[in-house]
């Protein structure tokens, strides 16, 4: 068996996020990581701001995020930083991966990509000192001032990787000087293009100290004069039992990095640290050191004075011996706590409950840390990372809710107190007395008002009493010392967050409720269907309703038959002064329709009626209809004239000299091209401003130049500012040079000429020095001042520029029958951008302006221009589109023959006449892509010749709120691209099947809706569901539910979800073994204890229609007693009727502790119709429970097989019949060591083991017997199984813990079988993310002759991604296995990761069977086919012996055969 795998929906979680230049130094980006997703976001500003902070300074107005790219990795990022590298332009990134690789990443401009500096490999097997399975993360950190980073390699090694001082720095580097004879003896002279790292080195850590081991924490330690490493290690281990015996095992070692000479002395040594020590934190001059985080204790330790140490609870007390004080006020504990710096003395912490703490670390004259101050400011997102952005904004990147992005803001210094007066309270200097006193009594009626407040993102305002510390300490340091310290409160808001769906726990398919009566038809075929995850944890758990393809909902719809295209007008502008940006806001007043001769235009009001004089021209065929003048005029172009409207009144008509083909605007230009060739651009000029019946269309004074003949214009007014070739673009560079080559060598002379690229090759640089020019000292003044953190950010305002709106500048785009794009500026018509062969498909389009050789000779001039090129006789039509945040991403599509629709971004290049260049985008189509016109059987010949011009590619502006492009044809899509800034793709439903054309519609009757003609020539009037957001990956709806969901099912007979959630709550009870039975004891250990959490459990329905909870349906389960399954089970029924009948079964435990046996119940639940309470609708359906019973052992999980339950019960199974409400044994077998997962299809049943792998059971119900089929003799950690359905093969795929998916078959006639007691593993394939939950559906009709029965093995995985396993047939998996192969020496390797071996099976031990088997192809690889460069893809084809036509049908279907939801 044969099969592809995909994935459909990227990874959402996020697990690392930094902050630092990625695109140049002028601008800071937020670089988030999660599984092998990287993202770069920019911070836009929401408007403009007069805010100030306590200090008088500006404060930055809040942020949204927008996502400026996306890299897909094969590989999970471990662990990132970044190295400032102010000579290079831009930062430099560094990632590591799994086990031990590191690469040295950064942007290049010239392929608008990331480029591998270097790579660094440890995964020797000397490395590996003999171990097979590592948990050590490869954690990079990166000195403060950019000396070196350091890799932990498997826990014992660190792998150093200095920098070279500045790639640019003439003296030489130190550490070149020294020949490195201990590495290699004849090593290659060093090239001359530099890298910015030097030669790597490892150190083994016993060599440091012997008692370096279980390395806990690395950190660079701040103010040394040589890079200083902090190691936190644990060099003999204990746990929480062992505390007794063995406590304070954790050391703490400072070791000085000196690479010239490769020693590396330890400085500084603390031992006797509490055995709980999680991480460090680096402290910022002026006090230094660092901090130490335990899980109960916090611990201040610099190398000049005596440590600090609070307990934060009551277990610290008696698990160390280390001297700490109590820190009143707070209970909390430190384990999975992330910290940011918000300053030099302020951290904030993000809890494991996500509650947001500011720790200030208040200190003395002499620099030693006296208190700590904690307060809590907020509530917040469960966090997996934390990093701070320009100071003033802090990012929590979660893996288990929304990432959120805060600002942060500093109150006015509200505490005031000084260490003379240490015990009395102190007393707030800014408040007069009568104010103090009110306070007070605020202070205690607000208490319970003040815990709803924190429940919020609130302000922190500290608690009012503070003890400093106690009088003999001061007797010490004589109290004479008067410092005063100012306690800041903070505000923290919300400006934005980022969706994240992961982790997914369980999934089930459900049916649409909101459908319309047409669509209730479909019903029966069973294809309208929405996936229910169950995502996130705690506080932040919710449903997530997901669906592939946008399902509009139907206003009205009437046949029309005959109509080839139509458009929409607007009629009278709203409002004159809106933003640009804007256009398509007002509401539409006329719909025209082009038939094959003539127009038909209806006016749109309250109702549609066709209208007679409405000024339009009916009596041809309309190629366009828009809108002039700020929406104020409406122009329709037929294909013999072009008229102007206004109010239904006709203001101008020119006829045209030759057939009108197409046509299109960019308010006030209009651009007619016609079917010869030849372009018309008109301009319209108001003569006089009061009166509108003036206003004329009049051609540009510069006509388009019409050799050689051009096949397609457009124009496109830009409100990106990117156009502009003034663009000041300081400090951007191209790899390969440097700064200072511009400025140096010309500068006296005549200043340089603008667009010059003054090459000056490095021996030059060699000979001659850098450049020293007043210029160049200035910049590094400038960049010393920027670093110095005496001088706030935000004082440079550094979000200005992002306020500024550009001026509308317009273009004309034309392509020409030499394959040419050219790109002048209207209205002077001037060339300003030119573009070889542009339907060619490379990944970068670039000005060739540059390089055209001017022509000597008038017939040379012919000779170049005439030139024909094979590829643009495929383009069919060329789109410019503005989308994103203000028109700031500009698109443009090309639709070419071949099911090829090139998507090209326009982005900042610092060369050029435009400054800017078009780099392609990997789209892929998610159910694939047809590039024909929807053609009607009985059109004539001027009608077809009417439908090839119909624009398939359609602006809207405003539908449902969102701008975009609506791609007709045989495949419809709609393309958005929100403020977020990610290109979406989505799908409309298949059975709308092709659509002919497309209009936004804004009515009264229809608010922001569309129209469109489907393949059944009717127009349907619809508009977007507006309970999805459109914005995500999937059209997603995230219903929060504050508490952890855990299984989700849906009800087919009822149509209501079944769903199982838990609160936990701190418990003061627990259950002992008195010798004979189980009792009761509560534990009180007063309020500094942190108490367990004991999870609740609770079964509910859910309603599909108003998704919420079912009013009087939740259920609540016995204290400790656990929902270990879920399933929606189909039960013979022996009662007054017979037949099969779907029940809700599940299986439960009771998790009193280790001393008492585990018990567990099965739970029978059938879901009954009652009458619905009064005004609540959805109350027609109840639990009614039909078995409820203790079993003699744990419950693990639960299937029906044959209309018997079966149910893994303790370490058997047993098959059950239900009998009058009663469950009675049928057969019973023996297992192995816990069963988790129970799948069964006819007789057959599934088995998975959480350590022993899977087992085959059948039950044959003539003699009533269980019996053990065939097994996998490996060990294996299954997550999750499900079967594969190819025809007559059944394959079972499995899942396990290292994110690998196996597919095991039953043959009993294989060799390696035994005679059928092992399952053979078949295929192997890594996915890179663990599969928590998988179900099946049938594929869709192929348009193969004979009909394939395969099923879709979907998956969702726990980093929040979604994907199919599909099976194929085995031609087709030859072919796409050679194409396989020959992408992956195509495709860019990122980071220098390799697809093959991302894909190969990981496993810890070696496998006694062999290695990897393969047998699946990679379908993320394989898809990267269709965006590729159209030469790449002949070469391809010819290399693997078959046509470029080939691959793309056979990606096409398997596109269509999962084309669901």
């Amino acid at each position: 068996m044969f099969a592809v795998s995909r994935q459909t929906h990227p990874a959402t979680g996020i697990e690392h996020a930094i902050s630092c230049c990625f695109f140049n130094n002028e601008e800071v980006c937020l670089i988030t990581a999660g599984a092998n997703i990287v993202k770069v976001f920019r911070l836009l500003p929401e408007g403009h701001t007069k805010e100030v902070n306590a200090a008088g300074q500006p404060i930055p107005p809040k942020m949204k995020l927008e996502c400026l790219a996306t890299y897909t990795l094969w590989g999970n990022v471990m662990s990132i930083a970044s190295v400032k590298c102010p000579s290079a332009g831009r930062d430099l990134l560094l990632v590591s991966f799994k086990e031990a690789k590191l690469s040295v990443l950064q942007y290049d401009p010239q392929i608008n990509n990331l480029v591998t500096l270097s790579m660094h490999y440890f995964e020797e097997d000397d490395m590996k000192g003999g171990w097979t399975t590592h948990p050590h993360i490869p954690w990079i950190r990166v000195d403060p001032e950019f000396r070196c980073a350091v890799m932990l390699l498997y826990g014992r090694k660190l792998a150093v990787l200095p920098f070279r001082k500045d790639i640019t720095s003439e003296e030489g580097d130190p550490l070149e000087a020294k020949p490195l004879s201990d590495t290699k003896k004849n090593q290659v002279p060093q090239n001359v293009t530099r890298a910015p790292t030097l030669a790597s080195y490892v150190i083994v850590l016993k060599e440091l100290d012997e008692k370096i081991d279980n390395v806990l924490d690395i950190q660079f330690l701040y103010g040394y004069y040589e890079p200083t490493l902090l190691l936190l290690y644990e060099p003999v281990r204990t746990f929480a039992g062992r505390t007794a015996v063995r406590s304070d095992t954790c050391a703490m070692a400072g070791v000085s990095l000196n690479m010239s000479a490769r020693v590396h002395p330890v400085i500084w040594a603390t031992a006797g640290l509490p055995f709980d020590c999680i991480q460090a934190i680096p402290l910022q001059k002026p006090l230094g050191g660092c901090l130490i985080m335990a899980v109960n204790s916090l611990i201040y330790l610099n190398q000049s004075v005596p440590p600090f140490g609070v307990s934060l609870n009551s277990v610290a007390t008696h698990t160390t011996n280390f001297p700490l004080r109590i820190q009143e006020g707070v209970c909390i504990t430190l384990d999975g706590a992330r910290v940011a710096a918000l300053g030099e003395t302020r951290l904030a912490l993000a809890l494991r409950g996500g509650q947001l703490y500011v720790l200030t670390l208040l200190s003395d004259s002499v620099r030693s840390v006296r208190s700590f101050h904690l307060d809590r400011a907020a509530a917040s997102v469960l966090t997996s990372c934390m990093c701070v952005i320009e100071e003033d904004f802090l990012f929590l990147g979660s893996r288990l809710g929304n990432s959120l992005l805060l600002r942060v803001t500093e109150r006015e210094n509200r505490m005031l107190f000084s260490v003379d007066k240490p015990l009395e309270a102190t007393v707030d200097l800014t408040v007069p007395e009568g104010e103090r006193e009110k306070e007070r009594e605020r202070e205690t009626s607000d208490s319970a008002a003040k815990k709803r407040r924190l429940e919020n993102l609130s302000d922190c305002v500290a608690s009012n009493v503070i003890e400093i510390c106690d009088k003999d300490e001061l007797e010490v340091y004589g109290s004479d010392i008067r410092t005063s310290t100012q306690l800041t409160s903070y505000v923290f808001e919300v400006c934005d967050s980022l969706l994240n769906i992961c982790p997914i726990g369980d999934v089930t398919m459900g049916e649409l409720q909101l459908l319309t009566d047409s669509e209730e038809s479909k019903r029966a075929e069973g294809l309208a269907l929405e996936l229910v995850c169950c995502s996130g944890r705690g506080k932040n758990g919710a449903l997530t309703v997901l669906q592939r393809s946008v399902r509009p909902q139907l206003v009205t719809a009437f046949k029309l038959p005959g109509c080839i295209d139509m458009w929409t007008v607007i009629g009278e502008a709203s409002e004159v002064n809106r933003d640009a940006h804007r256009d398509m806001e007002g509401t539409h007043a006329y719909l025209i329709l082009t038939q094959e001769d003539s127009s038909m235009v209806l006016q749109t009001g309250q109702e549609i009626n066709e209208v007679d004089n409405s000024g339009f021209m009916t009596s041809a065929p309309t190629v366009f209809a828009g809108n002039l003048g700020n929406n104020k005029f409406m122009v329709q172009v037929t294909t013999t004239a072009i008229r102007l409207v206004r109010n239904g009144v006709l203001v101008q008509s020119i006829t045209l000299e030759w057939t009108a083909k197409s046509a299109s605007t960019a308010d006030p230009y209009l651009c007619v091209v016609s079917t010869c060739g030849r372009a018309l651009v008109l301009a319209l000029r108001e003569l006089r401003a009061r009166d509108a019946a003036s206003a004329r269309l009049a051609p540009t004074r510069q006509a388009v130049p019409h050799r050689p003949p051009l096949l397609k214009a457009v124009p496109y007014r830009d409100l990106s500012g990117l156009f502009t070739s003034t663009e000041v673009m300081e400090n951007v560079q191209v790899k390969g040079e440097f700064t200072g080559k511009m400025k140096g060598k010309n500068i006296k002379a005549e200043g340089f000429k603008p667009g010059a690229v003054y090459e000056l090759n490095d021996e030059d640089e060699l000979l001659y020095g850098g450049d020293q020019t007043p210029a160049s000292m200035a910049s590094i003044m400038l960049a010393e001042q920027s670093r110095n953190p005496g001088v706030p950010r935000r004082v440079s305002r550094w979000w200005r520029r992002h306020l500024q709106d550009p001026k509308p500048s317009f273009w004309l785009f034309v392509v020409r029958d030499n394959g040419n794009l050219e790109i002048y500026s209207l209205p002077e018509m001037r060339l300003s951008f030119l573009v070889r062969d542009v339907c060619a498909g490379e990944r970068i389009l670039a000005d060739s302006l540059e390089s055209v050789p001017v022509p000597t000779n008038p017939s040379d001039e012919e000779e170049m221009n005439t030139g024909h090129s094979a590829n643009v006789e495929k383009l069919q039509e060329i789109l410019v589109v503005g989308l994103g945040n203000k028109g700031s991403r500009v698109l443009m599509l090309l639709r070419c023959d071949g099911d090829q629709l090139m998507i090209y971004q326009a982005y900042r290049y610092p060369r050029g006449n435009l400054k800017m260049r078009f780099s392609r985008m990997h789209v892929s189509f998610p159910f694939g892509y047809r590039s024909g016109i929807v053609t009607c059987p009985d059109d004539g010949y001027e009608a077809s010749a009417l439908r090839d011009s119909v624009r398939q590619m359609r602006y809207f502006g405003n539908v449902g709120g969102y701008n975009g492009v609506f791609i007709c044809g045989y495949t419809p899509y709609i393309l958005l691209l929100g403020a977020r800034g990610e290109l979406r793709l989505h799908p409309l439903c298949p059975d709308e099947g092709p659509v002919s054309s497309f209009a936004s519609f804004n009515n009264t009757n229809c608010p922001q809706g569309f129209l469109y003609f489907n393949a059944k020539v009717s127009l349907r009037i619809s508009v977007l569901p507006t309970h999805l957001s459109y914005e995500a990956a999937w059209a997603v709806r995230k219903v929060p539910l504050r508490e952890t969901p855990h299984s989700v099912t849906f009800h087919v007979e009822s149509k209501t979800y079944c769903l199982v959630c838990s609160t936990s709550t701190p418990t003061q009870s627990y259950y002992k073994f008195n010798g004979e039975d189980k009792e009761k004891s509560n534990e009180n250990k007063g309020d500094r204890f942190p108490y367990p959490l004991q999870d609740r459990f609770s079964v509910m329905l859910f309603s599909p229609v108003s998704w919420e909870i079912i009013p009087n349906t939740r259920i609540e389960f016995e204290e400790w007693e656990h929902v270990t399954c879920l399933k929606n089970v189909s039960l013979s029924y022996e009662g007054t009727r017979s037949g099969l009948r779907g029940y809700i079964a599940i299986g439960t435990n009771y998790n009193y502790g280790e001393d008492i046996t585990s018990r567990g119940r099965i739970i029978i639940y059938d879901i009954i119709d009652v009458v619905p309470e009064p005004g609540q609708p959805l109350t027609k359906n109840r639990f009614k429970e039909i078995y409820a019973k203790e079993q003699k052992g744990p419950v693990t999980a639960l299937t029906q097989v044959l209309g018997f339950l079966i149910s893994a019960v303790g370490q058997k199974i047993y098959i059950w019949q239900l009998k009058d409400n009663d469950l009675v044994g049928v057969a019973f077998i023996d297992t192995q060591i816990y069963v988790h997962r129970m799948l069964a299809v006819k007789n057959l049943i599934l088995v998975a083991d959480v350590y022993k792998s899977i087992s085959l059971l059948r039950y044959q119900d003539q003699q009533r017997t269980l019996s053990l089929v065939s097994r996998d003799l490996r060990t294996a950690q299954i997550y999750e199984m499900e079967f594969m359905v190819d025809n007559a093969n059944l394959g079972f795929l499995v899942s396990d813990l290292d994110g690998n998916f196996a597919l095991f078959m039953y043959q009993p006639q294989a060799r390696e079988s035994y005679g059928g007691q092992r399952l053979i593993r078949k295929c192997d394939y890594h996915l890179g993310q663990q599969v928590h939950a998988m179900f099946r559906i049938a594929a869709r009709n192929s348009s193969s002759p004979q009909p394939q029965r395969r099923h879709v093995t979907m998956f969702t995985t726990l980093d929040g991604g979604l994907g199919y396993v599909l099976p194929v047939s085995e031609k087709v998996y030859r072919r796409l296995l050679m194409l396989q192969n020959v992408m992956n020496n195509y495709c860019c390797h990122v980071a220098g990761l390799n697809p093959r071996a991302y894909r190969t099976y990981k496993s810890a031990r070696r496998a006694a069977g062999g290695g990897a088997a393969r047998g699946i192809l990679d379908g993320d690889l394989v898809a990267l086919y269709t965006s590729m460069p159209i030469s790449e893809q002949q070469d391809i084809a010819k290399k693997i012996g078959t046509k470029v036509e080939e691959i793309m049908g056979d990606l096409y279907e398997i596109d269509r055969l999962t084309a669901h939801f």
